[in-house]
């Protein structure tokens, strides 16, 4: 089946059991079950759902335009689309939040996470859902896309170089988190 048969759509409150699913479906291919300390209750009060389906008649041409949406905030920082087959499956995720280019002066969508359930890859899922991130950074005006990917997941990284990602090579991801993340929020005393 085609790609464009699907269903892109912003994610709204009732889609969170499935973006749950999707996300254990991920950390489970990452080998990182154990690590999910997702639950619906958290997804609820920190993502920025779109209000209901009214306010988007054609959720699938959103050419890069919200639907009206709760606001993002710093306790809901997160957006979410869904993706569904043409059979009404939830198949597809991509998680993101928007940062900003200093250099550019522009707003930007960084991708926290992008999955497609391992039976629906090989449609042009994965392909569709970052159209639709790009659209709304081309209709914000802003500067970038930009997402990082496991050293080891060989086949993501072809994917994204055939789309044109560029690998950010003179750039090492840092991060603190933990107990490490404590200390530092103490280190001033």
């Amino acid at each position: 089946m085609a790609s464009n048969a699907a269903t892109v759509r912003h994610a709204r409150r009732e889609d969170v059991p499935a973006i749950l699913q999707l996300i254990r479906e991920l950390a489970d291919y990452e080998h990182e079950l154990d690590s999910v300390e997702a639950t619906e209750a958290k997804l609820l009060e920190t993502i920025a759902f779109a209000l209901s389906s009214d306010d988007n008649p054609d959720p699938s041409a959103t050419s890069g335009l919200l639907p009206q949406t709760e606001p993002t905030s710093p306790s809901k920082p997160a957006r979410c689309l869904i993706l569904t087959t043409p059979a009404g499956v939830p198949a597809g995720i991509a998680l993101y939040f928007y940062n900003y280019s200093t250099w550019r002066a522009r707003p930007g969508i960084y991708l926290e996470d992008l999955f497609v359930s391992q039976s629906e890859r090989g449609k042009g899922y994965g392909k569709r859902l970052l159209v639709e991130l790009a659209r709304e950074v081309v209709a914000m005006q802003g500067g970038r896309l930009e997402w990082s990917v496991l050293k080891w997941n060989e086949p993501s990284i072809k994917f994204y170089e055939s789309i044109g990602a560029k690998m950010m090579s003179e750039w090492v991801g840092m991060r603190v988190d933990g107990e490490g993340l404590n200390k530092l929020a103490t280190l001033l005393g």
